[in-house]
């Protein structure tokens, strides 16, 4: 008998997409179910990006690339982080992926070694906690609430590192998932000299940069000083700016090393990211046709409206986010008070599901079982009627 390795039998399935397998299952057989689970936008990738790919193919740039992404394309995210950052990467210090979740995977593959510690704020993605355990280290978790707008302060990480044998990064993501909080340039410039004094790798998820909210500005922590840049790799990406999910671009830049090493990696496992889907994001991060712009104002619009209703609901309440497409409200009191024998957030999320055809995701997900994200990446019909459904099924707890 074959014996399964203890990594893979560690990994766990992504609950987001299991979630959002479930309903399109119940949709498939006819249920009229809202989805509020999935993580991505509910807009079509804009125009000039989809005829860039079909050119490429017309071309016949059909063929291998070079690992780390075309120098086009390295040089136009080196152009985007002098332009939207005021960061300067050399193209070489630039590795792209098939999606921001191999950027950070072939990072970690090069910085930790068996048993090391890596920190992360929690709520956090869930991919992260798989993914540090992929790598043979530990996971630490952080823990954030709405009191502290769900964000780490410089004191609870300099005590956490401090308890520590094997510290070795600290995970960042601003603006968050699922959280949708947004880390200022104060915050950042505090966490980052806590990581430069223990020499602790930062690595900083800047997926949701573009989506930002209430004239509230990116920072990234790279920014913060010219040393803190030498200890921070940024991961990027196409997927929710542009709306390319499907398309499977990320990116990051970092230190040299460390991305020669992650290329190295990468030669082995991706080989590149699809030729056309280079050539697309190319047309992405040099040109704007106002699409980014328009999904960020839709998607303030939906926030501001579903946040608002979801505090209206009695026992619930729920932080206004800052950026990103999610809202996570408290729904403990539920949890903890009801008359259909549910004792955590999954089961309550089931019970929705079920009774209710709403599919959002439990909060132990993301390490947080007091509450349960929503997806904002839908239509406003969508939100209006999910948040019925959401306080009908509540009600009928207690």
């Amino acid at each position: 008998m074959i014996r399964i390795s203890h990594r893979a039998k560690a990994i766990k399935a992504s609950p987001t997409l299991t979630v959002s397998t479930l309903a399109k299952k119940l949709k498939a057989d006819g249920i009229d179910v809202i989805n509020f689970s999935v993580g991505e936008p509910d807009f079509n990738t804009p125009d000039y990006i989809k005829e860039e790919a079909k050119k490429a193919i017309d071309n016949n740039f059909t063929r291998y690339t070079d690992s780390a992404g075309i120098l086009e394309l390295r040089k136009a995210i080196s152009a985007k982080f002098k332009r939207d950052n005021n960061l300067e990467y050399d193209p070489d210090d630039i590795l792209v992926s098939p999606g921001a979740k191999a950027s950070i995977v072939n990072v970690l593959m090069s910085i930790c070694d068996p048993r090391d510690e890596v920190l992360l704020p929690s709520p956090y993605w869930v991919s992260y906690t798989s993914q540090v355990e992929m790598v043979d280290a530990f996971p630490i978790l952080l823990p954030t609430d709405m009191t502290t707008d769900f964000k780490i302060s410089a004191e609870q990480l300099e005590e956490a590192i401090n308890s520590l044998s094997n510290p070795k990064a600290l995970i960042l993501n601003s603006p968050n998932n699922p959280t949708g909080s947004v880390y200022s340039k104060e915050e950042l410039n505090e966490i980052a000299k806590v990581c430069l004094k223990h020499e602790i790798l930062i690595i900083s998820d800047e997926i949701y940069e573009k989506l930002i909210y209430d004239g509230l500005k990116h920072v990234s922590i790279a920014e913060t000083s010219p040393q803190i840049k030498e200890i921070t790799v940024v991961i990027n990406g196409v997927s929710k700016a542009y709306a390319m999910t499907g398309w499977r671009l990320g990116y990051c830049a970092g230190p040299t090393e460390i991305i020669k090493r992650a290329s190295r990696i990468q030669s082995h496992t991706t080989s590149c990211v699809n030729s056309m889907t280079q050539k697309a994001a190319v047309i992405a991060l040099n040109e704007c046709d106002g699409s980014v712009t328009h999904m960020r104002e839709e998607f303030q619009k939906r926030r501001n409206f579903l946040v608002e209703k979801l505090n209206q609901i009695n026992n619930v309440n729920c932080y206004k986010p800052k950026g990103a497409f999610y809202a996570m409200p408290n729904i403990s009191y539920f949890i903890q008070n009801n008359n259909k024998n549910i004792h955590n957030s999954a089961q309550l999320c089931e019970y929705l599901l079920s009774n209710y055809h709403i599919a959002i995701v439990p909060g132990s997900a993301f390490g947080s079982d007091s509450y349960v994200r929503f997806s904002y990446a839908n239509s406003m019909e969508n939100i209006k009627e999910g948040l019925k459904r959401f306080a009908q099924g509540l009600n009928s707890l207690i």
